[in-house]
């Protein structure tokens, strides 16, 4: 075995996304280095390239690529792989990034299964990767025999709370304007969160009116949204992976043959945000919502029916000619929806979580939970840790 390589990894840390890449990379360097690795994690080579080459690297991972770090990575013949996520690539230099036409198809196919008629996307006019997921989006939806309506606004490239008030004023408008219900699929987690903040202000239900799905799935961000974001998962560890490979194989002098390289997503990971089938009865959305905010303290039927203000046999008929379930049948699933949240996101006892869903016995809620889901609460979770473990 040879000297380790010094490598050099540009990436900014504070996205999760980019910590999944890192952790790609890792993981590939632990099975073919060693690498001596320096993390730049935020990318202050970006704007201080000569900062990054007063020392010798034998290798380059970029996430922000400039020109700047291109021409001196050329110029010093140092192997570099760029991880911008645009169609831009630098002479020589392979390209490895999301898969967003993708993304925008998988996105579409899991409203599309859900039913719905109406569809929109939220996305940003002047960026090529909002651009691309759009397209995807679009093309999907059009397959499926719909039409979809597009908002798109500049991004200034930084996140400020004026700007963030205004987009949510703007989007409040267009959504003013779709018919409902309908399902909007935003360019990213960020853009997602102004939808449901649009809709919070405008007084539309989410997901009952306006089901609302975010790319990219940053779980931190995702969880805090009320009500939780659903997502499409970018597989952000492979391209750290595969970026890690083309520059193992460009060190060893032995390059593959690769411009660009786009990685598929992984799945929509599902939240309360799109947990919901198209409803054109606004008695059943609001019931419907009613039940999904209130189903974990002890809710009843007859407090649904004061709630919607119809008798308890037309709530009844509406349910099973809606959803093929009764409102305690319904009031059972969103008990289980927490639970699954619970399983998978925390570690939790079967008789916390009984607690915290309002479920009278432990023991009870093994019995519904296999009833609908069709597995135990343990194997479940299992599932759930070994999916998130693999994904990470």
């Amino acid at each position: 075995m040879g000297p380790a390589k010094r490598v050099a990894v540009v990436v900014r840390t504070r996205f999760e996304e980019n910590q999944a890449i890192l952790r790609g990379i890792a993981q590939f360097e632990q099975r073919h280095g060693p690498w001596l690795a320096f993390v730049d994690d935020q990318a202050v080579s970006v704007q201080e390239p000569d900062w990054l080459f007063r020392q010798e690297w034998d290798g380059v991972i970029c996430g922000p690529t400039s020109a700047a770090i291109a021409q001196q990575c050329r110029r010093r013949r140092i192997p570099l792989v760029d991880l911008r996520d645009n169609p831009e690539v630098f002479p020589g230099v392979p390209k490895v990034r999301p898969d967003n036409v993708a993304i925008g198809h998988v996105g579409a196919e899991h409203l599309l299964e859900k039913g719905y008629a109406h569809f929109g996307f939220c996305g940003f006019a002047n960026t090529s990767w909002s651009q691309e997921r759009r397209n995807g989006f679009v093309e999907a939806v059009r397959l499926g025999g719909q039409q979809c309506d597009v908002l798109e606004t500049d991004y200034p490239g930084a996140m400020a709370p004026d700007w963030n008030s205004a987009q949510e004023a703007v989007i409040v408008d267009w959504l003013r304007r779709l018919p409902r219900p309908v399902a909007v699929m935003a360019c990213n987690d960020l853009r997602a969160i102004q939808v449901i903040h649009a809709c919070q202000q405008a007084g539309i239900v989410v997901p009952e009116e306006v089901a609302v799905l975010g790319a990219n799935n940053e779980s931190s961000r995702c969880e805090l949204c009320h009500p939780s974001l659903s997502s499409v998962a970018v597989n952000a560890h492979r391209i750290g992976y595969r970026a890690a490979e083309l520059l193992h194989a460009a060190m060893k002098d032995a390059p593959e043959k690769v411009t660009e390289e786009l990685v598929e997503p992984l799945k929509v990971i599902a939240r309360r945000s799109t947990d919901v089938l198209a409803i054109g009865d606004p008695k059943v959305a609001r019931a419907l919502h009613y039940i999904r905010e209130n189903a974990c303290r002890g809710l009843t039927v007859d407090e649904v029916v004061r709630e919607v203000h119809v008798s308890r046999s037309v709530l009844e008929r509406k349910f099973r000619n809606y959803l093929r379930r009764s409102p305690q049948a319904e009031i059972r699933y969103a008990q289980v929806q927490r639970a699954k949240e619970l399983l998978a996101e925390t570690d939790a006892s079967i008789a916390e979580i009984a607690e915290a869903t309002s479920i009278e016995y432990p023991e009870y809620l093994c019995v519904i939970f296999k009833r609908i889901t069709g597995e135990t609460p343990r194997s479940y979770r299992e599932k759930a840790r070994s999916w998130k473990a693999s994904s990470v």
